[in-house]
């Protein structure tokens, strides 16, 4: 569901409830253009989980690669070459 912020202003957040309950998600246009979306808390609590997860299985990943080190300095350096 598209919903336009001059909406927004007129009858206040309570949309979002009105809405949410008929869609999975809202986007917002901003001058005709879609700029944020907004979920319900438990289904961004899913997707944050999830993304969690795949940042956790990346870590995992690394280390069985032995894509890490434990040197403070490289780490240091590392970050200044970025």
């Amino acid at each position: 569901m598209i919903v336009n912020a001059n909406e927004i202003q007129k009858k206040g957040v309570s949309i979002f409830e009105e809405l949410l309950k008929k869609f999975d998600e809202i986007v917002i246009n901003v001058r005709g253009k879609k700029k944020y979306v907004v979920i319900d808390i438990e289904r961004y609590n899913r997707l944050r989980e999830a993304e969690l997860e795949v940042a956790y299985q990346e870590v995992l990943r690394d280390y069985k690669e032995g894509n890490y080190h434990s040197s403070v300095e490289k780490h240091l350096k590392d970050i200044d070459n970025v």
